[in-house]
């Protein structure tokens, strides 16, 4: 099928919905346990230290801008609002080849977040760590069963908690360690490695773009999905590069550290924002396990309606979460959170390279451009003479 111009389907949506709602759902989907924990910060920057960390953060922002651009616009060109529409489009009858992979990741994220909940529920209050991922596992289910309202809500409340608590611990870590922070920066430090490590977080972490297409059916135009998609990148990497930083005073010693975030609340020493930081944590937790569980529950509602089957209900919404989760969650508790990040995330950002990135920037960008050129232009009038 060949892309073509893409009717104004997002007709009476706002501007938060046009150009911000794709990135911060696109934040939501990457911020995960890792990144909101400063766990994949510490496997993926820190061991290129200081700035080179710094340029693999931004070599990554980058990209997502790239992807999540020409992802939007290749999607609303189509009308492929789910990951399985989007792939039949880009890779033919080879768009199984990202459902495989994709769902390992989610199995793999998980199970990443359960750990996380596990041990900030064990930090906190003292819990096993079973009970936290259970906690996180059941407020994920509660908000997919409802569907995109309900998702896109959480997106958009669950932003502005975030984005304020890093403002805040930046501020708080800068007054506290900021002599530290500047210390470590002027020591000279290897690099070395820097371009791997943001090739691989921007490999696994990039198809939240496709996770998200759901929101893009508020965007009225392709140029709402370029200016959607180059403002992703930052909106996903602001709050990282944040907390980077604030790393930077304990570097490398935090490198060790299953939960970053933990160590630096404790340097802290404010209770209270202790308290805050972490149910932010969690916040952040729900929304990327909503968000990826969203996506499949979608993709399985657009099968049902090609087949003219009735949309998916809530019922049949909370079971396919059960039935993932549940499963997550003995995978968190059997491996647990340093090394789920450290292996599965490496494979998986590579299968993602070569199924997702590398066809979309080439076959899909080809497809763009060419539909771009084979549009009327409208007729130039000149002056009669």
């Amino acid at each position: 099928m060949s892309v073509a111009a893409a009717p104004a389907d997002g007709a009476g949506s706002s501007w938060f919905q046009r150009f911000l709602l794709p990135g911060f759902a696109f934040k939501a989907v990457v911020i995960g346990g890792g990144y909101a924990t400063g766990r994949e910060l510490a496997e993926f920057f820190l061991p290129s230290g200081p700035w080179g960390g710094l340029a693999a953060m931004l070599l990554a922002m980058l990209l997502w801008s790239l992807i999540c651009a020409t992802t939007f616009a290749f999607a609303r060109a189509v009308q492929a609002f789910d990951y399985r529409s989007f792939f039949e489009e880009l890779l033919g009858r080879g768009w199984i080849l990202f459902e495989i992979g994709y769902v390992l990741l989610v199995t793999l994220v998980l199970a990443v977040f359960g750990a996380a909940a596990g041990e900030i529920g064990a930090s906190i209050f003292g819990w096993p760590p079973l009970v936290g991922t259970a906690v996180l596992a059941a407020s994920i289910a509660l908000f997919v069963t409802f569907g995109n309202a309900s998702v896109e809500g959480l997106f958009k409340y669950v932003s502005f908690l975030l984005y304020g608590v890093y403002a805040l611990f930046m501020v708080l870590a800068l007054g506290s360690f900021g002599e530290e922070i500047a210390a470590r920066f002027a020591i000279p430090a290897p690099s070395e490695g820097w371009l791997l490590g943001g090739l691989t977080y921007t490999g696994y972490n990039v198809i939240g773009a496709v996770v998200i297409l759901p929101v893009i059916r508020h965007l009225t135009s392709q140029r709402d999905a370029v200016v959607s998609g180059l403002i992703a990148g930052p909106l996903a990497m602001a709050p990282a590069i944040l907390f980077f930083v604030a790393m930077i005073a304990f570097y490398p010693g935090i490198m060790d550290e299953t939960l970053p975030s933990d160590f630096m609340l404790r340097q802290l020493d404010m209770p209270l924002f202790h308290l805050l930081f972490q149910f932010m944590i969690f916040a952040a937790l729900l929304e990327s396990g909503a968000g990826s569980v969203h996506a499949i529950n979608e993709r399985v509602d657009a099968a049902r309606r090609s087949r003219g089957h009735a949309p998916l209900g809530k019922r049949a919404r909370a079971g396919i979460a059960a039935a993932l989760l549940i499963g997550c969650m003995f995978l968190a508790d059997r491996f647990g959170l340093v090394t789920l990040i450290a292996n599965g995330y490496r494979f998986l950002s590579w299968v993602f390279l070569a199924v997702y990135v590398a066809p979309l920037l080439t076959i899909g960008l080809y497809r763009l451009v060419r539909s771009r050129k084979q549009q009327p232009q409208p007729a130039v009038q000149g002056n009669a003479t």
